[in-house]
């Protein structure tokens, strides 16, 4: 693979390097999906094609940081974290009760990540492996303030 091409690809993974952070990168990617949703408010459809170009994206730019790396599922990649954190707050009112909840409710399951999550994460590899785990962990955490809106 090209060296600029691979550059863009650790661009687009690590969204803008807050993947290199010493220091908790997961919860950075996280956080900036909170913060894109604080501040842009998308609403459902933008949400959603935001969240499906990204989730292409960091597919196709994720096996490439993967392989180039040479290790399973780099930390420094967090465009996964930024895609399940969207998936989290799909459908719900964009209030900060929400998306602090959502933010907390995704980070534990991603962290924990219990079962189906951890099958998805040990079974299918490359890049679709490293976005589905984050992905199924904001349908969890997702469904879990689905339930609370009812309640």
């Amino acid at each position: 693979m090209g060296h600029l091409r691979l550059s863009l690809w650790k661009v687009v993974t690590t969204l803008f390097f807050i993947g290199y952070l010493p220091v908790a990168p997961g919860t950075f990617g996280s956080l900036a999906g909170l913060v894109f949703v604080w501040i842009a408010d998308p609403g459902l459809t933008g949400l959603a094609s935001v969240a499906a170009i990204a989730f292409v994206a960091g597919t196709i730019g994720s096996g490439a940081v993967e392989r180039e790396l040479g290790q399973r599922d780099p930390g420094c990649i967090v465009v996964d974290e930024f895609v399940g954190y969207l998936v989290a707050v799909a459908g719900l009112p964009h209030t900060g009760a929400y998306l602090v909840a959502a933010f907390f409710l995704f980070r534990f399951f991603d962290i924990l990540k219990p079962r189906p999550i951890r099958d998805v994460e040990e079974h299918v590899g490359g890049g679709l492996g490293i976005m589905l785990d984050d992905v199924l962990a904001g349908l969890i955490a997702n469904a879990v303030l689905q339930v609370w809106r009812l309640l």
